[in-house]
């Protein structure tokens, strides 16, 4: 070994004193300076790798056959890393496919939070928030200026419908209809949270769901539909 460790260092120092002679002309042996470091330093790698090979008495076939597995697991290493934006997307997908309305979280290295919504069949954006520590559906409606929990919804986010007073006249898909005001100690969509934001609570039977409305939406630093996803940034 003590051997191996003085070609080792012979090399190396002989590469040194070859670049060194050679650095004005830029070129050694025929080959620019940099192409020849790298070459020198490949060529002392597998010296090594092949002293250790003979060293240890381990079949070339096995060797080469776990050089192979390595050299895989490294290329799927760099080609998960290349196409993550890709993988990221199939992910979206699979996820919002098995459970309708899942907002996926991201969080990039400046710190910044995205939130992707995928498209329902029914072809508007759906959601499950957490309203006040409880789960209630929501339908992001841009038309709609503020939030607007369903009395049902409501009730499950811990309010109490029927000592509300409703005085606000609001549009909904089965009319006009009065709505009364409130304020959610808690809105989460994925990781962006609200906190003491403004909503809306209408009559029963009013309203078959809840609104996202945009209240919440201009509260954000943007927002944006690519396709069948929404994206939320905060």
């Amino acid at each position: 070994m003590s051997r191996l460790l003085w070609i080792i260092i012979a090399l190396i120092g002989a590469t040194l004193l070859l670049l060194m002679a050679n650095n004005d002309s830029g070129a050694t042996l025929g080959l620019q300076n940099d192409d020849f470091a790298r070459f020198a330093y490949m060529g002392i790698w597998g010296i090594v790798l092949a002293s250790a090979l003979l060293g240890s008495g381990i079949p070339l076939g096995h060797f080469l056959r776990s050089i192979a597995i390595w050299v895989i697991i490294i290329l799927a290493l760099v080609a998960g890393y290349q196409y993550r934006y890709e993988l990221q997307d199939v992910g979206h997908r699979i996820t919002a496919g098995l459970i309708p309305g899942s907002p996926i979280s991201n969080r990039d290295g400046d710190g910044v939070v995205t939130v992707t919504l995928a498209k329902a069949e029914n072809g508007h954006f759906e959601v499950r928030g957490d309203v006040n520590g409880a789960t209630v559906p929501f339908i992001v409606d841009t038309g709609a200026s503020s939030i607007v929990l369903s009395a049902d919804d409501a009730r499950r986010a811990g309010l109490d419908p029927d000592k509300l007073s409703y005085g606000t006249p609001i549009i909904t898909a089965n009319g006009i209809a009065k709505a009364a005001n409130v304020t959610l100690d808690s809105l989460k969509i994925g990781a962006i949270e609200r906190r003491n934001i403004r909503a809306m609570v209408t009559q029963d039977g009013r309203m078959a769901g809840s609104l996202l409305g945009m209240n919440f939406l201009n509260t954000l630093s943007g927002f944006s539909v690519r396709g069948d996803r929404l994206m939320l940034s905060d």
